[in-house]
């Protein structure tokens, strides 16, 4: 659904950063998809609190991270880069920011993220969250217009009972999410402490640099990653890329992150197939 309101807005001459952003927004409202926006998993403390960056073509950036009761992070963190001197504002700044700039206050947990609260509390009497890998996962879009321009963003909800004020890689610039308009973008998911520690998506865009087809820089991002990681085994991490030719690609770690979408225009029509991406390892 973020593809098609992305693609709905690039075949309308639209600009590849409204693109971006809008996209992502059907995510963050849709109270059915558990890792972004609102109906997400909470912290461990029962606090859902949100991350976003966006990326426009010319290298400005902004982002937000632990922003509590603001419905579309995403637009936030792009008040930040177009209406403040900064990159990122956190927390309650992030959230007085928000309001200063006429967002509304939303009620982020729903009651299905109180009882899966409830029912980890029952699991885990020692109260320690631990990495669970099938609760947690960003959307990641990244969109090319008719001027040949490239645009990117990135918004979670981050990994399921986290530690209050835990921040993964979706915030940050050049780990979740990076754009060079003169070569290409990448977006990621899954593990955000992997992905930091790799600084993934600048890597994925810097071998595009050096001339690595979108799979391959992927490809190579993960076995990095992996270098990185001696439990890589234990986490799910993937990168997608685009370049500036419009070429696509993926990969992942471990065979339970198996897919990506992406979406082609043919005949003016537009077709999102899933398509299979190789494990690492």
């Amino acid at each position: 659904m973020a593809n098609a309101k992305a693609w709905e807005i690039l075949t309308a001459g639209g600009s590849a950063l409204d693109a971006a952003e809008q996209g992502v927004m059907v995510t963050e409202a849709d109270p059915e998809v558990h890792t972004v926006g609102i109906g997400s998993y909470p912290d461990r403390d029962g606090i859902v609190t949100l991350d976003a960056c966006i990326m426009a073509p010319s290298g400005d950036c902004g982002s937000v991270a632990a922003v509590q009761d603001i419905l579309h992070p995403i637009s936030v963190a792009r008040m930040v880069m177009e209406r403040t001197p900064h990159v990122m504002i956190v927390g309650q700044g992030a959230k007085d920011f928000a309001l200063s700039q006429g967002m509304k206050e939303t009620e982020l947990l729903t009651d299905w993220g109180r009882e899966q609260l409830a029912n980890w509390k029952t699991k885990n009497p020692d109260y320690r969250p631990k990495i669970n890998v099938e609760n947690h996962d960003t959307i990641g879009l990244l969109t090319l217009d008719k001027n040949g321009d490239l645009a990117g963003a990135c918004t979670t909800s981050g990994a399921s009972f986290k530690y209050h004020g835990r921040v993964g890689d979706s915030p940050l610039i050049g780990s979740g999410l990076y754009v060079d308009n003169e070569i290409g973008g990448a977006t990621a998911t899954g593990w955000g402490e992997a992905v930091i520690r790799a600084c993934g998506c600048f890597l994925v865009v810097e071998f595009m640099r050096q001339g690595h087809s979108p799979t391959d820089a992927c490809r190579l991002a993960v076995e990095r990653v992996i270098s990185k990681n001696p439990d890589w085994k234990d986490i799910q991490v993937g990168f997608i890329a685009l370049n500036k030719q419009g070429e696509t690609g993926a990969f992942c770690i471990q065979s339970g992150f198996d897919y990506a979408v992406q979406t082609e225009a043919i005949e003016n029509e537009m077709v999102v197939p899933g398509f299979k991406i190789k494990a690492a390892g």
